[in-house]
């Protein structure tokens, strides 16, 4: 889900909260046929980031640090949420998809 940052605490500890919660929902609902899985996007081109798309070494990081060389664009987590909420899916449970380019295996 998410790695340990320098400054960023708050943000790693909820991520990895959120990670914690999706596995012990689905533990506990999955035996009533309701299946819980988390989404963990990489960095996304979006308003949010437009600071961190600014600044040029971030950036830079980001490029070099990802696999796919570039910064994900919003509709590109559409197959995710596709997936994950389709038949297609019925046995994934307490998953955690990461949709982040490569990110989080090449750190």
């Amino acid at each position: 889900m998410s790695s340990g940052r320098p400054t960023i605490h708050a943000y790693v500890a909820a991520k990895a909260g959120l990670h914690g919660l999706t596995r012990s929902t689905a533990a506990e609902l999955g035996r009533h046929g309701i299946t819980v899985n988390a989404i963990a996007p990489g960095y996304f081109a979006t308003e949010l980031n437009t600071a961190l798309m600014s600044d040029e070494a971030f950036t830079k990081w980001v490029e070099t640090r990802t696999p796919a060389d570039r910064w994900a664009q919003p509709e590109e987590l559409g197959g995710a949420v596709v997936f994950l909420a389709s038949d297609a899916a019925a046995y994934v449970n307490g998953h955690g998809l990461a949709g982040d380019g490569g990110l989080s295996v090449s750190l």
